[in-house]
């Protein structure tokens, strides 16, 4: 093979390699659209101990004591403002995660809310509550 073509072959298999490197742990599901930063309404449920230390889709651990949650749509590292309807509470969480899965998606529920952001709120009996979600700021998708 001449040098030319070596050299060639090297370079792509380098762009190649840092392609697939740049952004770790991150596992978007087939088809994800990220979303355009608006206000949502509907249901917010809440997960804690059974998933605490599981890698999130983000790729870092969940953290059932920390202010974050999962969306299906909303890039990672968005910051949002959920407003409990009920109560006029709010909390303030980081998009680290996806969900909530598709069944609580189709009973009306928008975000999934760590166990600390659900006690915050005020709903961890209840299990879920009507709330309102504000974009604070809207991270980059990341580019593959």
């Amino acid at each position: 093979m001449p040098v030319r073509s070596r050299l060639c072959a090297l370079l792509l298999l380098s762009l190649a390699l840092s392609g697939a490197c740049a952004s770790p742990g991150r596992h978007e599901p087939a088809g994800y659209e990220p979303r355009a930063p608006d206000d949502e309404e509907g249901l917010a449920s809440w997960y804690g101990a059974a998933f605490h230390g599981r890698t999130t889709a983000s790729g870092i651990p969940f953290d059932r004591h920390a202010m974050v949650a999962a969306h299906p749509t909303l890039p990672f590292g968005t910051r949002v403002r959920v407003h409990r309807l009920a109560t006029g509470a709010t909390v303030e969480v980081e998009i680290v995660d996806r969900g909530p899965a598709a069944g609580p998606r189709r009973a009306g529920v928008v975000i999934d809310l760590s166990e600390a952001a659900a006690e915050r709120l005020g709903f961890i009996r209840e299990g879920r509550t009507r709330v309102r979600i504000e974009i604070l700021a809207a991270a980059e998708p990341a580019s593959d």
